[in-house]
């Protein structure tokens, strides 16, 4: 297998694989660099984390403060806009109880993905169009960007709150220990490649999830407000139809294609070729596997969920409890009872994302 300088790119794009071209490379890469490496182990790893980590108290001061300032936003923006919005809209109770949630993250996800897209097609970034580039001219410590620094930032920090938000704001739903593992993962993904240099695959995961989102929570609100007022509102019935199919599809387009054939390929066989020595090349693949399988896992609710739509025609959340007492006891198996206001703004977190299936619909995140 030819290594390319790390100075100098190929000079021409590289054709996306096919799954079994990515399967049969990636197991062969792998196998090699597993046979190859005879000093792994514990010491080793703790050599290349001193030698290759790099983050500052600053940066870690940064992301614990927008954490927490994302925390405080979510509860601002909840009592003063999103509550008396669900009021003024006469949402059911029980949808009143989950629209802050949806709408507080279609806002974030909006934002985030829009800027994402924006570093990806609007710059002069080709790692989309050309995914092996993310690796051309890696260094151990080499400087992040300043736009992609302020992407990490957010979504670092977001997925940090989204941990505590996941058990203590959102409402608890069957797939919620999941959802928790998927941002303790992410979390660790974001921190991580951004201590190693490897911002570039970064900002490609980010956009390919976030997109799911988005259609998630517009979904979610449109079917709230389908039945606002104690009437029925053709409009948004349409639209949360149609945000559950172009969800289904981008889904599976853009988790299940676009991330194996473009991410996985750069980061299992790309990598070695711009990099052979690089660094903790197993830990960082082995977490972006675990993320493919827990969108593989979210999309048999995608399936699950259409198949019902099928058969009654009725868009409802397949990972929600049956009624109160399931949902009571369930959360009450991570937490003490809340007050009801608490209780008010509760519904469920996607990347994530990120993420889930909601009225037909799923999340979460990544990198």
């Amino acid at each position: 297998m030819s290594s390319e300088s790390g100075d100098a790119g190929p000079v021409e794009v590289e054709a996306m694989p096919g799954y079994l071209d990515l399967i049969s490379r990636a197991s062969t890469v792998m196998l090699g660099a597993w046979r190859d490496c005879s000093s792994c182990g514990l010491e080793l790893s703790k050599r290349t984390l001193l030698d290759n980590a790099y983050i500052t108290w600053t940066e870690i001061a940064l992301f614990l403060f927008s954490a927490f300032l994302w925390t405080q936003v979510r509860r601002g923006l909840t009592e003063s806009l999103f509550q008396p919005l669900a009021q003024w809209c006469r949402l059911l109770p029980k949808d009143a109880a989950k629209m802050p949630e949806s709408a507080w993250k279609l806002v974030f996800y909006t934002m985030s993905w829009s800027y994402s897209t924006y570093l990806l097609f609007f710059t002069s970034y080709s790692f989309f169009h050309d995914p092996p580039s993310v690796f051309y001219n890696w260094q151990s410590g080499m400087s992040v960007p300043a736009d992609i620094a302020i992407a990490y930032l957010i979504q670092g920090s977001f997925y940090g709150h989204s941990i505590y938000a996941t058990v203590y704001m959102d409402a608890w739903r069957k797939d919620s220990a999941v959802m928790v593992v998927h941002h303790i993962i992410t979390l660790a993904l974001i921190s991580f490649s951004y201590a190693f240099r490897y911002h570039n695959v970064g900002i490609l995961v980010l956009f390919l999830h976030d997109i799911n989102d988005i259609q998630l929570e517009f979904t979610k609100l449109n079917i709230y407000l389908k039945s606002r007022g104690g009437g029925y509102h053709l409009l948004n019935d349409v639209l949360s139809n149609m945000g559950s199919v172009s969800f289904s599809i981008t889904w599976f387009w853009f988790r299940l294609y676009w991330f194996p054939l473009k991410v996985l390929y750069a980061t299992c066989v790309s990598s070695f070729q711009s990099v052979p020595n690089i660094p903790f090349y197993f830990f960082f693949n082995t977490l972006l596997l675990a993320l493919l399988l827990m969108n593989i896992y979210w999309f048999l609710f995608i399936v699950v969920f259409v198949v019902k739509v099928l058969k009654v025609k009725e868009v409802n959340d397949v990972r929600e409890y049956e009624d109160e007492d399931g949902i009571k006891a369930a959360a009450g198996l991570l937490r003490e009872p809340r007050a009801e206001n608490n209780d008010a703004d509760a519904g469920h977190h996607n990347s994530a994302q990120g993420k889930h299936v909601q009225n037909g619909v799923t999340k979460e995140k990544r990198l």
